[in-house]
This record gives C-alpha cells, sequence and structure tokens, in this order.
C-alpha cells in the first residue's frame, strides 16, 4: 500500500461530530468484555479532577490534529482550511506553516490527525492523516525549522492510501505506539458492510511501519489491519502497560472506549455497546451518544480522559490497577464547548482543543482554542 502521490482530501467530525440517526434501528444492551475496573492498589484515585490552568491560544479554525514538539510547542492541524500551525508553548503565538497541497476538505473529512516519527530528533517528519478527491491516506513531510518562514514545511511524501473517504466516519486519528508503528482509525464512511470485510481498510484500526508497510506481528498475513468491525474511531492511546485503547462513536445507543487486541473484532454493525455477544468484544466503558460522541483519547495518571463532542465534557476512566467495570467521571460539562482533541503534556497535564464547528464547517459558538488542564 505505500505510494507517493500527492493528492489530499477531507477530514472527520460527528454527533457532535455524530448527528442523531431519526429511523435507525434500537441497539440492545449487554455485558461481557476484557477485564479493567475495580481499585487495586496502584490504582488511581477514586475519585479524580480536571481544571484548566490556562488557556495558550485562542482564535483557531476547525483544529483537529494535535502534535506537541520537543521543547513544548505545538503542531495543529485545521481540517476545513488545510493547513498546519505551530503554537508557542509558553506565549500561545500562532505561526502557520503552510497548507498541505490536495487536501479536499467535505463533511467531516479534510486534514485530520497528526504524528511526530519516533525518530524526529534525526528525520524531522511530521505524519497527517487527510482526506483527498479519491481517499484517506497518510502522508509525512519534513519539517525543517532553520528555513526561512513559509519554507519550513516540505512536500508531502504519501506513505500509505486508499482508505475508503466519505462525507461522515472518515476516522483519522495517527499515533506512533510504543513499538514505534504508526497506528490509524479509519471509520466506514457509513457503508456498514465495510466494517466486517477484513479485506476492506474501512472500519479498522491499522498498524503500519513508518514507512506505510503492513507491520510485522500484524495478526492477518500481508494486512495492515489490527483490529476491524469499527464504526468511526477517532482517538488512540497508550498506557504505561503498553495496553491500546480508542474511542469510537456509536450511532443512536453506545459510544465506546475499547481495549484493542490485535485480531479483535469490536462488533460493528452487530453489536453497538456491551452486549456480551459471542465472537466480539465488548467496550471497557458506553456512554449514550448524547454525552460524549468521543474523538481523542490521551492516557494520564493512571486514567484514559476522552474528549466529548456533542456531550462537551472531559471524560476520565481509570484503568491502571483495575479489574471489572471502571466508573468513568465527567468535568469541563458545558463550560468549553465541543472538546475534540486531548494530548497528555506530561505529568499530570493535559492539552484539550475545543471544536466549536460543525460538520458543515459552520462556527456555532465562537472561535476554539487549546487549553491547558491539570488532572489527576
Amino acid at each position: 500500500m505505500a505510494a507517493a502521490a500527492l493528492v489530499f482530501a477531507a477530514g472527520c467530525s460527528s454527533g457532535g461530530d455524530e448527528p442523531d440517526r431519526p429511523g435507525s434501528p434500537p441497539k440492545r444492551d449487554g455485558s461481557s468484555r476484557p477485564a479493567t475496573g475495580k481499585a487495586g492498589a496502584d490504582a488511581p484515585p477514586e475519585k479524580g479532577s480536571a481544571k484548566v490552568t490556562r488557556t495558550l491560544t485562542t482564535g483557531l479554525k476547525s483544529p483537529w490534529g494535535l502534535a506537541p514538539l520537543p521543547g513544548g510547542d505545538l503542531l495543529v492541524s485545521s481540517r476545513d482550511e488545510g493547513t498546519i500551525t505551530r503554537i508557542d508553548g509558553k506565549t500561545g503565538k500562532k505561526t502557520e506553516l503552510g497548507s498541505v497541497p490536495g487536501v479536499s476538505p467535505g463533511g467531516e473529512g479534510g486534514l485530520m490527525g497528526l504524528a511526530l516519527s519516533p525518530s524526529y530528533a534525526s528525520d524531522h517528519f511530521v505524519y497527517a492523516y487527510f482526506t483527498t478527491e479519491s481517499d484517506n491516506r497518510i502522508a509525512r513531510m519534513l519539517y525543517d525549522e532553520k528555513k526561512p518562514s513559509g519554507e519550513q514545511l516540505g512536500a508531502p511524501d504519501t506513505v500509505f492510501k486508499g482508505i475508503p473517504k466519505g462525507m461522515i466516519h472518515n476516522g483519522g486519528r495517527i499515533a506512533f505506539g510504543p513499538d514505534k508503528m504508526l497506528y490509524a482509525g479509519a471509520g466506514e464512511t457509513g457503508d456498514t458492510d465495510l466494517a466486517q470485510d477484513k479485506d476492506s481498510l474501512g472500519g479498522k484500526i491499522l498498524r503500519l511501519t513508518p514507512d506505510g508497510e503492513p507491520a510485522p506481528g500484524n495478526p492477518f498475513d500481508d494486512s495492515p489491519v489490527y483490529s476491524y468491525g469499527h464504526r468511526n474511531v477517532q482517538g488512540l492511546a497508550w498506557d504505561e502497560q503498553k495496553r491500546l485503547w480508542a474511542s469510537e462513536f456509536g450511532q443512536d445507543t453506545w459510544d465506546e472506549l475499547n481495549e484493542i487486541k490485535p485480531g479483535g473484532n469490536y462488533g460493528w454493525p452487530e453489536v453497538e455497546g456491551k452486549e456480551g455477544k459471542e465472537g466480539f468484544r465488548d467496550p471497557v466503558a458506553q456512554w449514550k451518544t448524547s454525552e460524549a460522541s468521543p474523538s481523542g483519547v490521551a492516557y494520564a495518571e493512571g486514567s484514559v480522559w476522552m474528549a466529548g463532542l456533542r456531550g462537551e465534557r472531559l471524560w476520565r476512566v481509570p484503568v491502571r490497577g483495575m479489574t471489572g467495570d471502571p466508573e468513568p467521571q465527567a468535568f469541563l460539562e458545558g463550560e468549553y464547548g465541543r472538546l475534540r482533541t486531548v494530548v497528555a503534556a506530561g505529568g499530570d497535564k493535559l492539552w484539550l482543543v475545543t471544536n466549536e464547528t460543525d460538520s458543515r464547517g459552520t462556527p456555532e459558538k465562537g472561535d476554539d482554542k487549546i487549553l491547558q488542564v491539570r488532572v489527576k
């Protein structure tokens, strides 16, 4: 699947990004899943906290992906503008680095996830997931800070292409794991059949080498597919035990936080939420779609932190030293509007990105911000 084409297109947002779907069939509830839940000796506090300590910057347009740079500055993508901007981590000053050629925004598509190469100190590669006129794909760009302003971001080199695109459910989150492999959340674009089709890239979590090849040790021979049966994954994070956590938009009933296992089938469209159905992996936690519509997730202080779009809140799910069902807690409810992305900022701090732009690119409540949050 490696390629070198330079075409780009549109990103993904739903519920807060996923609108209600009148007429969709109701789903069932149930329970049976891999364990994580009752507090052990190493567990985080039963009741946590999340306090915004400062607003780093304002005036962002449709921010989506966020990548912390060495030294404390941030790179943020604009889904609808197709641009990457550098944010000074101390002053919040914004410096636009440029547009990514070929991005084709539309609906929930555009320039979405960002990630730094695991060898960034030597290769200076920035990876981006984006929508083109024909597909979703992943490219890497050389970021040369020594060049004059406006020339620092190199031409994109497509490392992986052919991920299905649509007006909805484009996935879009990318992250390098502890194994230095590249993981990507790919949505099913509203075509539910893709999620259970292991030959399709839609409705999957993909695992790739930094060059875009199927990663060694993947569960299916010569395939980039790592897990399947997903509707729309927009959050990826690992804990200190190297467990992968992923957030997922539900349809009408249950949004999910899943612990991802290689080769796991997460049920969509046969299952939504905890059903205890043989052959499918149930979520660790679930929420009504009005309470979450989850996009980004991050791990800090023994918990997974999940940004809610339609739910307009930050969820805490304690997972370290837990067995059984964890008890999620909500913070910042309705205080900052839709929350798109959350990224660990070291220790007890998170970066949190607001997203007051709907899936048609219309500002709903004001400009978007990056907040720093202290958690426990």
